[in-house]
């Protein structure tokens, strides 16, 4: 019993093999750019131990097994020992711990992801794309800045408020909420490959790679970049005003602080094109869509509003996030095309090999 229990644990780690793979590779290529540059004190790989071992590793978890205990105690009243076993089942008990062994893993993805975004002026000789990039905003929005025009129809405090709050708790909670239950859940078994190559093709492709071609500050640092410090100035005097702990205007200052020093940190490095912040939840409401076409649109909706809350708070150019949702809309079908015509053919190998036998 006990060797078949083991065997379960070890075919779930199997499955990750690949997963395993890309994130040493990764790791490997951040040390070496590291190396490249001389910059260690960029290196960002230590910053996330405390607050992902707290989130993925203690308080998800906690969380997750009082969900199961309550969902029980609601739907089965009368045969709880039967549905005890079956949700703590030793297939679920192994598939949640090879899923908690994964996102350890993926603490150093987002500190070797955090140490290559630091890098980026580095390679690119700065932030050189701010200017077209803002230009570009203003002429696709009729010789107006995005920002203006959702200034002129919410601008206030309790709006302020709101949009912080659902940009730096609730898309938190969101976005890294399903990644510990895809993680975690046999009922993600489905789409876990394809969902963690699509958020390592999210923070490596879009963060990385294109912000790296293309590489800008964004509307909170426009004024440090380029030295004009009154196009985006009446915004940013508006964003000073919020006094809340998780206030964008705090968090740019945070950001602005360390990028200066050169020196790593939660969170650290900077650049706008394209919009992590956007892609994430963008990839998210794909998933959630192949669910539910009716949570799908609520999914898009709230993408919507990241989009418009990443320019409201002056972390992005709108084509920052108009250049996310197109590629993550076309990366999520070209994936999900490409495994499901290399699935395919798996079948068809299977139905032919015992005829040809």
């Amino acid at each position: 019993m006990q060797q078949k229990k083991v065997h379960v644990f070890v075919r779930r780690l199997r499955s990750d093999r690949f997963l395993y793979l890309a994130i040493g590779l990764y790791l490997l290529i951040s040390v070496l750019c590291l190396a490249g540059t001389r910059q260690w004190q960029e290196a960002s790989y230590g910053v996330y131990f405390i607050p992902w071992t707290n989130a993925f590793l203690v308080v998800m978890p906690l969380l997750a097994i009082a969900i199961d205990i309550c969902m029980i105690c609601l739907r089965f009243p009368r045969r709880r020992s039967l549905a005890y076993k079956r949700v703590f089942s030793a297939d679920r008990i192994h598939a949640f711990a090879a899923g908690l062994l994964l996102l350890a893993a993926m603490m150093i993805f987002q500190g070797a992801f955090t140490s290559m975004k630091n890098l980026l002026p580095d390679f690119g000789g700065g932030f050189v794309d701010d200017v077209v990039q803002a230009d570009i905003d203003h002429w696709l929005h009729f010789g107006l800045d995005p920002w203006r025009y959702l200034y002129a129809v919410a601008k206030a405090e309790w709006v302020l408020h709101v949009v912080e709050w659902s940009y730096n708790v609730l898309w938190f909670v969101i976005c890294f909420g399903a990644l510990f239950f895809v993680a975690t859940s046999p009922k993600a078994d489905g789409i876990r490959l394809r969902y963690f190559l699509m958020y390592m093709f999210v923070w490596v492709g879009l963060g990385n790679v294109v912000a790296g071609l293309f590489l800008s500050a964004g509307p909170a640092f426009y004024g440090f970049v380029t030295g004009d410090m009154g196009r985006f100035a009446e915004q940013l005097r508006f964003l000073a005003t919020s006094t809340d702990a998780d206030s964008a205007s705090a968090y740019q200052a945070y950001l602005w602080q360390i990028h200066v020093a050169d020196r790593a940190g939660i969170g650290g490095g900077i650049s706008a094109f394209p919009s992590v912040h956007v892609a994430l939840i963008m990839m998210n409401a794909m998933f959630v869509n192949e669910y539910s076409r009716t949570l799908g649109r609520i999914a898009f909706a709230y993408t919507a509003f990241i989009m418009m809350s990443s320019v409201y708070l002056a972390w992005h150019y709108a084509i920052d996030g108009y250049v996310s949702v197109a590629l993550v809309f076309l990366g999520h079908h070209a994936l999900h095309f490409s495994m499901s015509e290399r699935s395919a053919c798996g079948t068809a190998m299977q139905v032919i090999k015992p005829q040809v036998a």
